[in-house]
């Protein structure tokens, strides 16, 4: 199982988008500073993800919500409100 993610900074409020296939550990290893593309940004939180079954499934969605429409979803998201996480 593999999951697609969208961390938002509670310093920056600016969103990063991956994917792993255990996310809580990858939520601590962003919010430890670990993850250098994200370590200046900490902390961060949550704030929707989606599961695949497959990697290939994974990389393909996360691409598509780092396009031009997957950022226009989620500006759409953070006006009219987020699905609820299941955690």
């Amino acid at each position: 199982m593999f999951y697609v993610y969208v961390l938002q900074s509670l310093k920056d409020k600016r969103t990063y988008v991956g994917f792993c296939e255990d996310i809580k550990s990858r939520l601590k290893e962003h919010n430890f500073g670990k993850v250098k593309a994200t370590k200046h940004r900490c902390p961060f939180r949550i704030i929707y993800y989606e599961i695949l079954d497959t990697e290939r499934g994974a990389k393909k969605r996360e691409k598509y919500w780092k396009s031009g429409a997957g950022r226009r979803k989620l500006k759409w998201y953070f006006k009219n409100g987020f699905p609820p996480i299941i955690m």
